[in-house]
């Protein structure tokens, strides 16, 4: 089991930056490939970036692409979202996600465990 926390949202201006913190229990935080996802209201829920459990593999949705870094501390049992150039359709609440890996590289399409959630609003 892994539980995971959120934090770090808030409300910024239009070009600002936020980073996003997911911190995970358990002591096996390294084996598990991690995701950052994000819902706005009245939208379906998307996948923003997802990093594999080494920290060496990424991938981006093509709006996080250049504005956008998901990195880890494995050390801190945490992953990071470095968002940076908002813009008013960030607004969302912003998730992560976790999946047991087997193999470092690997990209999951879908997740076993999810946080809470931390609201991001980004004014115009």
């Amino acid at each position: 089991q892994v539980q995971l926390v959120e934090s770090g949202g808030g409300l910024v201006q239009a070009g600002g930056s936020l980073r996003l913190s997911c911190a995970a229990s358990g002591r096996t935080f390294s084996s598990y490939a991690m995701g950052w996802f994000r819902q706005a209201p009245g939208k379906e829920r998307e996948s923003v970036a997802t990093l594999d459990r080494s920290g060496g593999r990424t991938s981006y949705a093509d709006f996080a692409k250049g504005r956008f870094t998901i990195s880890r501390d494995n050390a801190k049992n945490t992953v990071y979202l470095q968002m940076n150039s908002l813009k008013p359709e960030d607004t969302a609440v912003y998730y992560c996600a976790a999946i047991y890996s087997r193999t470092d590289g690997y990209i999951p399409r879908q997740y076993d465990y999810w946080g809470q959630g931390t609201q991001v609003t980004v004014s115009s």
